[in-house]
């Protein structure tokens, strides 16, 4: 990866290079903790392609993948209003989704994609950002807290038959 890292929109014509991108980083991430099928099954219902045309076509949700010349090394999706997940808050902007291929991690690539959704939020003139975590990603938790997020609360995550705990993080802007 000797290019620069670049960061542009998805447009709906990219529909299946997010679907691609978003599957396999959400399995190199959580593959090593989660049955195959509850796997298979989470991947079907959150990344088949008329799910993610809808939200690429919602004016509150944006996708960005992190791009270095015709590679996508992960993307970012943010959320306002009332595609928010949990707190649809007025003054906030939820980042759904920031996710890196393995290859890429360490690379800065998901501070690239970070500093994207903090300038959203800025240009949005949203008050704080808010997201939610798995409490056994510790490697995200760390990167979000050397970024300003502190847990705030904590909600449930159901993949296929298991119920996970996420932490719910902030982190205010004005």
């Amino acid at each position: 990866m000797d290019q620069k890292i670049t960061v542009i929109r998805v447009s709906p014509a990219e529909v299946l290079d997010l679907q691609h991108i978003g599957k396999a980083t959400f399995t190199e991430t959580f593959a090593w903790c989660n049955t195959e099928e509850n796997l298979h099954n989470y991947l079907a219902s959150n990344f088949n392609t008329d799910k993610l045309l809808a939200q690429i076509n919602n004016p509150d949700s944006e996708f960005y993948f992190a791009v270095s010349g015709a590679e996508i090394l992960g993307y970012l999706k943010v959320n306002l209003a009332g595609a928010q997940t949990e707190l649809q808050d007025a003054i906030s902007l939820e980042i759904e989704r920031i996710y890196v291929l393995n290859a890429f991690q360490g690379k800065k690539v998901g501070q690239i994609l970070f500093d994207k959704a903090l300038q959203i939020a800025k240009t949005y003139g949203k008050e704080y950002l808010w997201l939610g975590v798995w409490e056994e990603n510790t490697k995200a938790i760390a990167f979000y807290e050397k970024n300003g997020f502190v847990v705030f609360d904590t909600h449930e995550f159901k993949l296929g038959d298991e119920v996970q705990t996420d932490y719910l993080m902030k982190k205010q802007i004005y």
